[in-house]
């Protein structure tokens, strides 16, 4: 994985420049199909705090057309929560002041309610509404229990500790790499290059609090330029470039000395790092999206013809992110087993194109169906892991 700055999680519904966050794991509601089941709020459903959810008034589950206006002289957020389990099934982000915004759900039989969360108030709860029927042949929208900032500390603290026990493996790693092309030892500089950016392929999830040590690890080259020809370019992709277009280990030296250093620096100062636990669940996501943006196109590739083996080290590491989750994702994520499933099945086809001598074929020498196979299945795999991104996405407790 490469460093990218956050991404918000897959939300549904984009109206104007605001976004609505219809909470959507399973399927995304199909309106068409089912007309005769909508119902329609006529009146705009009020969100303020002394009338949170005023005008509300279904009797019949199914699928519900929702029109909330913000009608307090503040911003806030407006929940569509169970009133039995607290589970949020319509989540309005950044509700200004005189706006209204619509949006459509489809809910079960059940007991219902609108909360309202300004941003410097307690949240306000409206009446709770009581819904009756069949909703069969309807897409249900599942509910999920908001996941607080503090229900993420614990696994960010798992991971940083994970992380942090992986640092010295990957110093020791460029230190051997430093000392092969010190002794001019080239073959082997080419072997142990890999096994260490694979090391550091694995940690994509704390690449946020590693700060400017990511770029000088693995940066990649500036718009316009190639990893052979980017004069700022420093790390692992500078030295794959370098070693594979027959550069000399003087010219080298320079750069893996350079690469002992910042990683070095980084073990040291790691500790004092943190986290963000939004990051983890966001990245265990963002981590197999960016292979398939930069390592399955072959844009990342710097001659070394190792595609293949970093998008293995990105399944490792999607899988170490994921670790510290799992006590959160067990009753919030129904699909969580598909996710492993796909996760497992995108490795075992992703190490099908390493030979009996464990050497990696080259992205380049894959055919057609091969790559479409190999796309489709880590795409499968991104798009059940937005769910874990979305899922993780921190909301107020109501």
């Amino acid at each position: 994985m490469h460093g990218t700055g956050p991404s918000k999680p897959v939300m549904i519904g984009f109206i104007g420049a605001a976004v609505v966050c219809v909470i959507a794991i399973a399927a995304v509601v199909s309106i068409a199909t089912h007309p005769s089941s909508a119902h329609r709020s006529d009146e705009a459903i009020t969100a303020n705090l002394d009338g949170c959810g005023k005008g509300w008034q279904p009797t019949s589950a199914g699928i519900q057309t929702l029109t909330v206006a913000n009608t307090s002289v503040s911003g806030m957020e407006v929940y569509l929560e169970s009133a039995s389990t607290g589970a949020v099934y319509v989540d309005l982000e950044n509700l200004g002041p005189g706006v209204t915004r619509s949006t459509r759900v489809a809910l079960a039989a059940g007991r219902y309610r609108f909360v309202c969360l300004p941003a410097d108030a307690d949240p306000a709860r409206g009446p709770v509404v009581t819904l009756s029927g069949s909703t069969s042949g309807v897409a249900l929208t599942p509910g999920i229990r908001p996941v607080t900032r503090n229900d993420l500390i614990p696994a960010a603290k798992a991971y940083e500790d994970w992380v942090q026990s992986r640092l010295p493996v990957l110093v020791a790693d460029a230190g051997r790499l430093d000392a092969d092309v010190k002794a001019g030892e080239l073959d082997q500089a080419r072997s142990d290059w890999l096994t260490a950016h694979l090391e550091y392929e694995t940690l994509g999830a704390a690449y946020g609090a590693f700060g400017d040590y990511d770029a000088e690890i693995n940066g990649m080259p500036a718009s316009g330029h190639t990893a052979a020809d980017d004069p700022d370019l420093a790390g692992f992709h500078k030295i794959e470039a370098m070693l594979y277009s027959g550069a000399p280990s003087t010219q080298i030296a320079p750069v893996t000395s350079a690469l002992v250093s910042a990683a070095a620096e980084l073990e040291a100062n790691f500790p004092s790092a943190r986290v963000d636990p939004l990051d983890v669940g966001l990245r265990a996501h963002e981590i197999l999206e960016n292979a398939l943006q930069f390592e399955l196109t072959g844009e990342a590739d710097a001659e070394s013809g190792t595609e293949l083996a970093t998008v293995d080290a990105n399944l490792t590491g999607t899988l170490a992110a994921l670790a510290p989750l799992r006590g959160i994702l067990a009753t919030r994520y129904p699909q969580m087993k598909q996710a492993d499933a796909a996760i497992e099945q995108s490795r075992t086809l992703v190490e099908s194109f390493r030979g009996a001598d464990g050497a990696w074929r080259p992205l380049s020498d894959l055919g057609r169906p091969q790559r479409q196979q190999l796309n489709a299945s880590i795409s499968k795999t991104v798009e059940l892991l937005a769910n874990v991104a979305a899922i993780c996405d921190v909301r107020r407790a109501a």
